[in-house]
């Protein structure tokens, strides 16, 4: 049996060793509980009031629902509080209490405005204030026939969405809400002086009909037959309904007799022990937060998880012919081996995400056992133990264990969800980037079906990022970041071109095919950069977008000897540098340039945003509170499982000020600390980026040659964006950048940049080191040359 090295055994030690912190802090965590089923016995012609302590719901009001029974008995639910709207649940129907569909023949009061309704059908309606007359289709509307002029404040892409529904026809037309407020008539705006702008709207539901939609104080009222009724305060019947949903937290319906049974999910208030204090109409079920309970998964999971186990027997086959036959047969075995792990770990990994998606969520224990089959994994991947999997697996372990402690440390149960969702995800991605992208780091993938497969990708990101433009914001579109996967495209493809303009066979053309397959990368950074301009309420991507650019033009200077461009790179980073310090100290002519001065303003002077300034402020307060040993003095030993505190408080703290809850708990040090991991990440990467360079200068085949390139490339575009990532959280955690919205690699609990650029970039890297080990090409080359 062949014994460990010693770098194995340290490496598993530093990892054995965060595995015990993350139980640590499980097992320290204090009895929480928490409502299963909230019982309303109520007569009919009786009310309750329901609000946030009643429903143990953190968003909603002290006063929030009005439940009560008609004379005959049926169940009626008001939303008090227009602010936060109620969602009732009937089957796959969605009906807000804030939205009601129109009908020819309703006449609409908005303070002193008055609104006919004269035609409601086909998706579209007509209003009259006996004035103007506007025929609204859920997208464009007219008045009196005509389109309006475009609002000044219309920003860009609005105006390419209102072009569009100009042209195209009404099925293919992008929704866009018909705003009743303000001063203004134009664009999609209607005047009504006597309310603000967006506390009244017109906008498409999914059945195709126009609703009406109002959030805010002032009452929106509604008349038909001499009745009139607020929209937002309406009663809503709950025959029929299975439930609701208040803020993040749902309630199944079940009505026997007089009795409604609420069953709640999702973010529920904590208790540290069960609250008697209740209405006499109200009785609560208590249970405790169970940390290793896993639901009965659905046959929805179990037809996925055994899907994504076959594909790691499908991926095994050539694994399973050579364990037959062969010398190689103990390194076939080997492989097998970590193949049918990764195989099963995906498929548990898939098991619990669709379930906690559909069912319920397990226990954070459950989740914890996940996340270290996948570190584990990662770690026992390469035969030999190396820097890059070791700085990985340390740092997706100190984020898992931040984000673990947030949500133990929460008030409610919702926290949890960002350490489970990364669990899962982690557990799901990375063996599949393992097993996906071995064969093209190591070159069992010809280069021509590389290539096919790179432009299949960069079509796939152009295609998110267009659906983000139209359908989606800041946030991303359907909860995926398409600009995640699309980075990691860019890299690739554009790692390609560079390997194949850095050299090739001498055989290869290169004529204008050529030349235009070097320019596919320009395509999708023209994308990038419109889809940061255009959907994106930050500059953040402009500026990882422009790190890597430098990056890649400093990795051709130097696999090329290029001087010139070298010295233009120089100039162009002095120019921005000093374009930065002119721009803050701009002072408050900034703040009426736009939106992006205007996050320079905020950096000058975080007083002056009630948001953004705040954001930093808190942050810079709980970094304060941290010191050099963390708020409890022991480097957050001590607080482990305990609460999480006012920390909590700051806005994004689990992914953009994911940094600052890290160095208020454990202190500078603890920051120290992941500063030097996150260094020793970078230096793997590079290094296995130059070796790729020298392996490829060493071999004679052009394919070797190419793969070598590809790998040196892409790794080290992998590495500028990893860079431009950590500098721009940190800079926005300690006040050195204006806030920009971007998450720390491997800390922050961004499902999208762990799924589709940090473990592909990771299994990448570690498929390419492994390449290495396994060619002595260049090895018996500079041999047989010396």
């Amino acid at each position: 049996m062949k014994r460990l090295s010693p770098a194995s055994l340290f490496a598993a030690a530093l990892l054995a060793m965060l595995c015990a912190l993350q139980l640590l802090a499980i097992l320290r965590t204090a009895p929480a509980w928490l409502p299963s089923e909230l019982a309303i016995a109520l007569q009919p012609g009786e009310s309750l009031v329901l609000g946030r302590q009643e429903l143990s719901a953190p968003r909603a009001a002290p006063r929030q629902l009005l439940l009560q029974r008609d004379a005959s008995g049926a169940w009626l639910l008001r939303n008090s509080e227009p602010a936060q709207p109620v969602v009732l649940r009937q089957g796959e129907a969605r009906l807000r209490s804030s939205e009601l569909a129109l009908q020819a023949g309703q006449v609409l009061r908005l303070g002193a405005a008055s609104f006919t309704v004269r035609e409601a059908a086909d998706g579209r309606v007509t209003l009259d204030d006996g004035a103007h007359r506007w025929t609204y289709d859920g997208a464009a509307v007219l008045r009196d026939g005509g389109m309006q002029d475009a609002c000044p404040d219309t920003a860009l892409s609005a105006r390419l969405v209102a072009g569009w529904n100009r042209l195209a026809p009404q099925s293919l037309s992008l929704a866009r809400p018909l705003v009743i407020g303000g001063h203004l008539m134009c664009g999609n705006r209607i005047a009504a002086a006597a309310i603000e702008p967006g506390q009244a709207a017109l906008l498409r539901l999914d059945d195709g009909r126009i609703a009406l939609s109002a959030r805010g104080a002032q009452p929106v009222l509604v008349g038909a037959n001499g009745v009139w009724q607020d929209v937002a305060r309406r009663d809503l019947s709950l025959a029929g309904a299975d439930g609701f949903a208040l803020g993040r937290t749902a309630f199944a319906i079940e009505t026997a007799g007089d009795t409604l049974r609420l069953r709640p999910s999702g973010q529920v208030a904590l208790s540290p022990a069960p609250d008697t204090n209740a209405p006499a109409a109200l009785t609560r079920t208590w249970r405790e937060r169970a940390m290793w309970t896993l639901p009965s998964p659905s046959p929805l999971a179990w037809g996925v998880a055994l899907a994504v186990l076959l594909a790691g027997g499908l991926a095994a086959l050539p694994l399973i012919r050579r364990a037959g036959r062969g010398a190689d047969r103990m390194a076939a075995r080997t492989g097998l081996a970590r193949v049918a792990a990764a195989a099963h770990l995906a498929a548990a990994a898939m098991l619990v995400l669709v379930s906690q998606r559909s069912i319920g969520a397990p226990g954070a224990g459950i989740s914890l056992l996940l996340a270290w089959g996948a570190l584990w994994l990662a770690l026992c991947w390469q035969r030999r133990a190396s820097l890059l999997p070791l700085a990985a697996v340390l740092l997706l372990g100190a984020g898992l264990l931040v984000q673990l402690e947030m949500g133990l440390g929460a008030s409610d149960s919702g926290w949890l969800r960002h350490f489970q969702n990364s669990a899962a995800l982690l557990a799901l991605a990375l063996p599949g980037a393992l097993l996906l992208l071995a064969g093209v780091a190591r070159g069992a993938v010809s280069r021509p079906v590389t290539e096919r497969v790179l432009l299949v990708l960069a079509a796939i990101a152009l295609c998110g990022l267009l659906l983000q433009v139209c359908f989606g914001g800041e946030t991303g579109v359907f909860d995926i970041q398409p600009f995640e996967f699309a980075k990691f495209a860019l890299a690739a493809l554009s790692a390609h071109c560079l390997a194949l303009a850095a050299g090739g066979a001498a055989h290869e053309r290169r004529d204008w095919r050529f030349w235009l397959r070097m320019a596919a990368p320009v395509l999708l950074f023209v994308f990038l950069l419109a889809a940061a301009l255009v959907r994106v309420d930050d500059y953040s991507p402009l500026v990882l977008l422009l790190v890597w650019s430098g990056a890649m033009l400093l990795a051709w200077c130097a696999t090329g000897g290029r001087r010139a461009a070298l010295l233009s790179l120089a100039c162009a980073v002095c120019l921005l540098a000093a374009g930065s310090a002119v721009i803050r100290s701009g002072g408050e002519v900034l703040g009426s340039l736009g939106f992006y001065p205007e996050r320079f303003q905020v950096w000058s002077d975080p007083t002056v945003h009630p948001h953004t300034g705040q954001q930093m402020l808190l942050g810079a307060r709980a970094i304060s509170q941290g010191g050099w040993l963390g708020a409890d003095g022991l480097l957050g030993i001590a607080a482990l499982g305990g609460a999480a505190g006012e920390a909590l408080a700051i806005p994004a703290i689990q992914d953009d000020f994911a940094p600052s809850f890290l160095l208020h708990r454990h202190g500078l040090l603890g920051g120290l600390a992941l500063w030097t991991l996150q260094a020793l990440f970078l230096v793997a990467l590079l290094r296995v980026a130059t070796a790729s360079w020298r392996q490829a200068a060493g071999v004679s085949d052009f394919r070797r040659a190419w793969l070598g390139r590809f790998q040196c490339f892409l790794l080290a575009g992998g590495a500028a964006f990893v860079a431009g990532h950590l500098l721009l959280s940190w800079g926005t955690n300690l006040a050195m950048f204006p806030i920009m919205g971007q998450p720390m690699s491997f800390l922050s609990s961004g499902g999208s940049h762990l799924v589709f650029f940090i473990c592909p970039l990771l299994a990448f890297g570690m498929a390419s080191a492994q390449t290495h080990e396994e060619n002595p090409s260049c090895r018996s080359m500079s041999n047989t040359k010396s």
